[in-house]
C-alpha cells in the first residue's frame, strides 16, 4: 500500500485536514511505516504500535505544539515522532547522530517535555498546567499519556494527588495494556484489570482523587477516541482517560509475544519473524547475574532477588521461575525496592537488590538513610554500568561511581569479568556486615568458561594484571578489555582496582612510589569517580606524581552503538592506545 495520506503528512496541521472517516487508513500506513524501519534499523516496537490510533486522535484533536503532549517514559512515542516532522529523519532513530528513541525538549517543539525514565508525565504536565494558569492562559491544554505500569510508580501517585486538589487544566490518558517491558505487577494492575471487567463501576479510586474519571474504551476505534477527547476538551479541572490498548497491535507476533517485542531486534517485516542471529560464544553479564543467583539460592535459603519491573532485563527471571517465593518484581518503584530490600536485611535475609544504573539515581536517599546509614548488607547489583548504547543519555549509567562512593559504609565493587561477578556475589552473601554495590555492563561478556569454583574476594584487594615500567595505568570494572588491548606492545604497566570503595592502599602507595605517571581508566563520569579517588588519595598522602584521569567527559552522552561512543569519548581500545604511547614518548 503507497502511504498516500502519510506522505501528506508533514506535521499535525496538515493531520487536522484530513477527514475523519480516513484516519483509520492513516493508522494502518503509519503502523506499516513503524513495522518497516524497527524491522531493520531497531528500536522499541510494540509500545509504539498500541498507540497508533491514540496518537493520531490526541494531534488531531488537540492544538499541538501549543497544547502540550507529554509522553511518560517515551518508548510509545514513535508515531509521534513521525507525525511531528521526523518521518524523513525518523531511519536515523537511536543511531548516533540520529534523532532519539526518546521525546526531546531540543529536537522539536512537540516534545514537550524529555523523558526517558517512567511516572514522570503528570508532575511535568501539571507543572505546565499551573504555570498556564499563572500567566492567565485557561484554554491552553496539557496532555499526560502514560501506561499502566508507570501509573503505579510512586511520583505519579504524587502528582495524581497533587492534581486533584487544583482546578489545573490537566488532561491523565492512562495507555493501559496490561504490561510494561515485562507484564504489570502488583495490586493496582489487578485493580485495573477489574475495572475493565466492569468490577469496579462505583468504587473507583481515579474519581476519589478528584478526577473526572472517563472510559474504559477502545484504544483502537479512533472514532470513540476522538469523541472523548473532544468532550474532555470542553472540560474543566484534572480529567482522566482510561484507554484499553493492545501492545504490538498490528503485528501478530508483536501480540502474542509482548516482551520479546518490546525491542524485538531486527526482524522480517513481511512476516514478523525475528532474523536469526548467530549466538555468541560469550554470555550476556545479566545472565550470568540470573543463573548465579539461582545457584547461589538454592545454596543458601536466606537469598531474596529483587527487581523494579525489569525481570527479564536483569535475568531474575530465573530465580522468580526456579524459586518464585524468594524472588520478588515490585513494578515500576525503585525507592520501594531499595527500602523493602533494607527491612528485610534487619531480619536476617540476604537481599540481591537488582536495579540499572541509571534507574538506581531513583532511590539515592533510600540507599543512604534506609541502607548505609543502617549499616544493612543490601547487595545491589547495578546492571547497564556505564555506556548503554542506543537508549542514550537517559540511560547511560555513568555517574554510579561518583554518586555510590561518597557514601560512608557502602562498599563499591567493579568485576573485570564475569568469573569476577561471580566471585563478588559469593562473597557478599557469605558474611558481609556492610551493604554492597557491584555495577556491571550490558552485553556479552569475554570468558567462555565463566562457570567456575566459587572462590572469595578479599574486600578491598586489587591486582596487578601487567607489568612494565615508566607508566601505570589504573582501571576499574570491564574497561580493562580496552587497556590491555591498548598496551598489549608497550611497557606499561596495568593494575585493576577492582574496589573504588574501600581502596587497595598498601597497593596504591606501591605504585605511587614506583611510578611517576598514573593514568586511571573508568567507563564513569571523570567528576566525582574513580580517578577523582586516586586524586583525593594522592593528595592526602602528599604525592606529586603526573595523574590523568581517562573516562567520560562532564557532559550528557547521546545515543550509538557502545563501539561508536567509546570511540567518541576516546575509551576504545584504538584511542587508549595513541594517549598511552603519547604520554609514553613525553
Amino acid at each position: 500500500m503507497q502511504n498516500s495520506f502519510l506522505n501528506q503528512i508533514n506535521s499535525p496541521k496538515e493531520l487536522r485536514l484530513l477527514n475523519k472517516k480516513d484516519l483509520p487508513q492513516l493508522a494502518q500506513e503509519l503502523r506499516e511505516f513503524i513495522i518497516n524501519i524497527v524491522a531493520t534499523k531497531e528500536g522499541h516496537l510494540g509500545a509504539s504500535l498500541g498507540v497508533v490510533e491514540l496518537t493520531i486522535a490526541i494531534h488531531y484533536v488537540f492544538n499541538t505544539p501549543e497544547d502540550q503532549l507529554i509522553w511518560d517514559v517515551g518508548h510509545q512515542a514513535y508515531g509521534h515522532k513521525i507525525l511531528t516532522g521526523r518521518k524523513k529523519l525518523f531511519h536515523t532513530n537511536r543511531q548516533i547522530g540520529g534523532i532519539s528513541g526518546f521525546p526531546k525538549r531540543d529536537e522539536s517543539v512537540y516534545d514537550a517535555f524529555g523523558v526517558g525514565h517512567a511516572s514522570t508525565s503528570i508532575s511535568a504536565a501539571l507543572g505546565m498546567a499551573i504555570a498556564s494558569q499563572i500567566k492567565g492562559d485557561f484554554e491552553k491544554q496539557h496532555i499526560a499519556v502514560i501506561g499502566d505500569a508507570s501509573i503505579a510508580g510512586g511520583m505519579a501517585f504524587e502528582g495524581l494527588n497533587h492534581a486533584g486538589v487544583t482546578n489545573a487544566n490537566l488532561l491523565v490518558i492512562l495507555n493501559d495494556n496490561a504490561i510494561g517491558i515485562d507484564p504489570s505487577v502488583g495490586a493496582l494492575k489487578q485493580y485495573l484489570t477489574n475495572v475493565k471487567k466492569g468490577i469496579h463501576k462505583k468504587n473507583n479510586i481515579i474519581k476519589a482523587l478528584n478526577f473526572d474519571y472517563s472510559g474504559p474504551i477502545d484504544g483502537h476505534d479512533i472514532d470513540k477516541i476522538i469523541s472523548e477527547l473532544q468532550r474532555l476538551k470542553t472540560v474543566k479541572g484534572p480529567k482522566f482517560l482510561h484507554v484499553i490498548t493492545t501492545k504490538g497491535k498490528g503485528l501478530k507476533q508483536a501480540e502474542e509475544n509482548q516482551v520479546t517485542y518490546h525491542a524485538p531486534g531486527k526482524f522480517d517485516a513481511s512476516t514478523g519473524d525475528l532474523l536469526t542471529k548467530k549466538p555468541s560464544e560469550f554470555t550476556k553479564y545479566q545472565d550470568v547475574f540470573g543463573h548465579t543467583l539461582v545457584e547461589l539460592a538454592k545454596q543458601n535459603n536466606h537469598i531474596v532477588g529483587i527487581t523494579p519491573a525489569m525481570p527479564t532485563g536483569s535475568s531474575l527471571k530465573y530465580m522468580m521461575n526456579e524459586i518464585p517465593e524468594r524472588a520478588f518484581d515490585v513494578g515500576i518503584a525503585e525507592q520501594h525496592a531499595v527500602t523493602l530490600a533494607a527491612g528485610m536485611a534487619t531480619q536476617g535475609l540476604i537481599p540481591f537488590c537488582n536495579i540499572y544504573s541509571t534507574f538506581l539515581q531513583r532511590a539515592y536517599d533510600q540507599i543512604i538513610h534506609d541502607v548505609a546509614l543502617q549499616k544493612l548488607p543490601v547487595i545491589f547489583c547495578l546492571d547497564r554500568a556505564g555506556l548503554v548504547g542506543e537508549d542514550g543519555a537517559t540511560h547511560h549509567g555513568i555517574f554510579d561511581l561518583s554518586y555510590l562512593r561518597c557514601i560512608p559504609n557502602l562498599i563499591v565493587f567493579a568485576p573485570r569479568n564475569e568469573i569476577e561477578l561471580r566471585n563478588i556475589m559469593y562473597t557478599a552473601q557469605l558474611e558481609l556486615s556492610l551493604p554492597i554495590a557491584i555495577r556491571y555492563p550490558r552485553g556479552i561478556g569475554v570468558t567462555i568458561n565463566w562457570k567456575q569454583p566459587f572462590e572469595t574476594i578479599k574486600i578491598g584487594e586489587g591486582v596487578q594484571l601487567k607489568e612494565g615500567k615508566n607508566i601505570a595505568v589504573l582501571s576499574t570494572g570491564t574497561i580493562a578489555k580496552n587497556v590491555s588491548e591498548a598496551i598489549l606492545n608497550l611497557d606499561i604497566s596495568h593494575y585493576d582496582i577492582r574496589f573504588v570503595k574501600p581502596l587497595d592502599e598498601p597497593l596504591l602507595h606501591s605504585i605511587f612510589k614506583n611510578y611517576k605517571t598514573i593514568i586511571t581508566v573508568e567507563d564513569n563520569a571523570i567528576k566525582g569517580g574513580f580517578g577523582s579517588t586516586i586524586l583525593e588519595f594522592a593528595s592526602e598522602n602528599n604525592y606529586d606524581n603526573s595523574i590523568k584521569i581517562l573516562g567520560i567527559p562532564d557532559e550528557f552522552i547521546e545515543h550509538g552503538n557502545v563501539t561508536e561512543l567509546q570511540k567518541h569519548v576516546g575509551l576504545d581500545a584504538e584511542s587508549l592506545f595513541e594517549i598511552f604511547k603519547n604520554t609514553l614518548n613525553n
